[in-house]
């Protein structure tokens, strides 16, 4: 029982720091503030929760599983709310979308 919690607490592991790695190299590749935005969001938190995830089946019963639960918890409410926030600030001040076409490559 112990082996197939480790098994799972590392994939846990595992998946969730390459999902946090993955939004990562989006921060740095997409070419605007909303994909940037999106690239930094959906990935990290899902990645995070991922982690801490693992860190609770690593963990087992304790006060520190309680507090990471807490943790998690935290993260579900506040990523995407934060997230929401930024966008509609950047959207309130006026900052456009990079748009290209397919067929000329020109901006918009």
């Amino acid at each position: 029982m112990e082996l197939l919690i480790d098994i799972a607490s590392w994939l846990c592991l595992i998946s969730g720091a390459f999902f946090v790695i993955t939004g990562s190299i989006g921060l740095l590749r997409f070419p605007d503030f909303y994909t940037r935005l999106h690239a930094a969001s959906l990935p990290d938190t899902l990645g995070t929760l991922l982690i801490l995830g693992g860190l609770v089946l690593q963990g087992g019963w304790s006060q520190t599983t309680l507090k990471l639960i807490l943790i998690v918890a935290f993260m579900f409410l506040t990523g995407p709310t934060s997230t929401h926030a930024l966008a509609k600030a950047a959207r309130h001040a006026n900052i456009k979308p990079k748009l290209t076409t397919q067929q000329s490559g020109t901006e918009k």
